[in-house]
């Protein structure tokens, strides 16, 4: 079938920016921090409800072991990270500055499993997702959506295609090429798995052409894999940003558009990390929940910059101690890439299920610049991958004003910076842009408020 046919080459895709790639730990294998002495962990480490503590003060708990969980659809349970006793349950602050409920655990240092540890029975895709569910995935690329509400494909809709995504295309951060290096045949068989219980026979892996040692293990581990309908195929991409947002993915990877609104679905695809469906076949293979994650340490303030692979709940400053800690005290902490992360006030928060970075970057990597007055050159309509008018939607948000928001689609802003990057006046249209999102989701509540009294 020709909607089935395989490219040859990537699509063109719209706008974009080339970013500096700063991949300074691509090639040093990944390392394993050592159990830390106490590990916090959030309630809240997805998109979606909270969970709600199945522990209490004083219980002493395993690795592995469901310490906290949520009925909710879009949820995903927590599980711990060490084996140790309950410290205490308090308020954290989270990097957005909200506070939510967490579990201190103190650790015994003996790392012991869960007896109730074991490879689950998956015969149907009911299966498949209830497992994935029990493990607690969510997307390891940054989102942190609840796998298991992504593989929960709605009847209506047509999906014939799955997209691996390994674009990585924010600079510094390089935990997916290292899952592909140390791990290429997990990926392999977790997209075997998925592929065959969702009955999807297009699987295209849309990957940087930065990464030339990553394509090439890809390809020769889908070469000597189970699948004799080659149905799996390696696509490289060109390596701009943000080429891994799925939006652009798809597109690259199919030809296809997303709607306005939309989601994958939509236009028959699932978008999965690679990391993520290499953490499926390891849990199939083991039962072992997601308890732990790799993620890279870098900047110019890291004194070795490395991907170290960490229990989740660590404190981000035992991370950073353990790669050398800083040479110099950083201008700007982020958790995430530089274009999408998050500024940390300290290093005293923890690494959470869906952090693939901590970098700590000097003056002259963040300082930005002081911002004038537009030029109306058009260089951010022209990076803008969403086709949306930056500078409108800027001015929007400063005036306060939602029905200019809404009529140049602010929603539909994904957020990815390219705007605020390839503006010569250095304006921070982004920033403005999230605010006015801000606004239109008020005004969504304030409204709903008044037509329920």
């Amino acid at each position: 079938m020709l909607e089935l046919s395989f490219p040859n080459r990537p699509y063109r895709t719209k706008g974009g920016v080339h970013a500096p790639h700063n991949k300074n730990t691509a090639h040093k294998e990944s390392v394993f921090l050592p159990t830390p002495s106490m590990v916090v962990l959030p309630m809240t480490q997805h998109i979606g409800a909270p969970c709600k503590p199945l522990v209490k003060v004083g219980d002493t708990v395993d690795v592995g072991q469901k310490i906290a969980a949520s009925d909710a659809f879009v949820s995903a349970p927590i599980h711990a990270s060490v084996s140790g006793k309950v410290k205490k349950i308090d308020k954290v602050t989270m990097p957005s500055g909200s506070k939510v409920d967490a579990i201190f655990i103190e650790s015994d240092g003996e790392m012991r499993l869960s007896p109730d540890i074991k490879p689950p029975q998956v015969e149907s895709v009911s299966d498949l997702i209830a497992a994935v569910r029990e493990s607690g995935l969510v997307g390891l690329g940054g989102a942190g959506f609840p796998t298991a509400v992504k593989l929960s494909i709605p009847p209506d809709k047509n999906v014939d295609t799955m997209v691996i995504n390994v674009a990585e295309c924010e600079p510094y951060i390089t935990s997916d090429h290292r899952e592909i290096l140390e791990n290429s045949w997990d990926v392999i068989s977790g997209i075997i798995t998925v592929k065959e219980f969702l009955n999807i026979h297009r699987v295209i892996v849309g990957i940087e052409d930065n990464k030339p040692d990553a394509i090439k293990a890809l390809r020769e581990t889908v070469d000597n894999s189970l699948d004799p309908d080659d149905e799996i195929r390696v696509l490289p991409l060109k390596a701009t940003y943000p080429q891994g947002a799925e939006k652009v993915l798809i597109k690259a990877c199919t030809g296809r558009e997303v709607p306005m609104g939309g989601l994958p679905s939509d236009a028959g695809c699932l978008v999965m990390n690679v990391g993520s469906i290499a953490f499926i076949a390891r849990y199939l293979k083991t039962g072992v929940p997601l308890i732990s994650r790799r993620l890279t340490v870098d900047g110019g303030c890291i004194e070795n910059p490395t991907n170290v692979i960490v229990p989740i709940g660590t404190p981000i400053k035992e991370v950073i101690d353990f790669v050398g800690g800083y040479r110099e005290q950083p201008y700007k902490l982020l958790m995430g890439g530089p274009m999408m992360g998050v500024a940390l006030p300290n290093d005293e928060l923890y690494i959470m299920k869906q952090n693939n970075a901590i970098l700590a970057l000097s003056e002259k990597e963040a300082k930005h610049s002081e911002p004038s007055a537009c030029i109306r050159c058009g260089k951010c309509l022209d990076a803008c991958p969403m086709r949306l008018q930056p500078v409108e939607l800027s001015n929007a948000a400063d005036r306060g004003d939602v029905d200019a928001l809404n009529l140049y689609n602010a929603m539909n802003c994904m957020e990815c910076g390219c705007c605020s990057f390839a503006c010569p006046a250095k304006r921070h249209l982004v920033q403005n842009i999230r605010v006015g999102k801000a606004l239109i989701q008020k005004a969504k509540r304030e409204a709903a408020e008044k037509g329920g009294k």
